[in-house]
């Protein structure tokens, strides 16, 4: 997630935007490990700080995530609430919190970050982002209402090194 390659197509209605992403599998990150300089919380204390959020909190902490977003970004993260967790099968979050799953769990979850920081304002429908596991989602706008591949975004705060988008559902990449 630390290197980044944004690529616009003029000759075409489709922005793809590509990035790429360092293997983060050596990353530590327990939430005492949470470095935020300045004075609004970053995208990690964000979601800490929010009772909706606090699988995808456990989620990132066992992934070893943590340090990797409290660093300066600039990220936007799509954020799946706790009733988004809820609507996987049965065992699914509590499979993938186990050690032996950790690298299925952290291509989940970086498919749910890019190194870019996007407001709303920029986004347009069938704008394709691309996500820090390599994978692209797509924005789509339906009864003025903002999509991010079939996930409605109810909500955004923006933190000191991004913006969190609230999803009502997981990303799930195809890879």
């Amino acid at each position: 997630m630390n290197s980044c390659s944004n690529k616009e197509e003029s000759n075409s209605t489709e922005t793809t935007v590509s990035e790429t992403s360092a293997n983060n599998s050596s990353t530590g990150g327990g939430a005492a490990s949470v470095k935020d300089d300045d004075s609004q919380p970053n995208v990690v204390k964000v979601a800490s700080g929010s009772k909706d959020h606090t699988t995808l909190v456990a989620a990132v902490q066992a992934a070893e995530l943590v340090d990797v977003l409290a660093q300066s970004g600039p990220y936007t993260v799509f954020a799946p609430t706790n009733a988004a967790f809820d609507l996987l099968p049965k065992g699914t979050v509590e499979g993938l919190l186990k050690p032996e799953k950790k690298a299925d769990l952290q291509n989940i979850l970086q498919f749910h970050v890019t190194t870019s920081m996007y407001s709303e304002s920029m986004f347009r429908d069938g704008l394709k982002l691309g996500m820090a596991n390599g994978g692209s989602v797509v924005i789509s706008k339906k009864d003025g209402k903002l999509m991010v591949n079939d996930a409605n975004i109810v909500g955004h705060v923006t933190a000191s090194n991004g913006i969190i988008y609230v999803i009502d559902k997981v990303l799930l990449p195809t890879q």
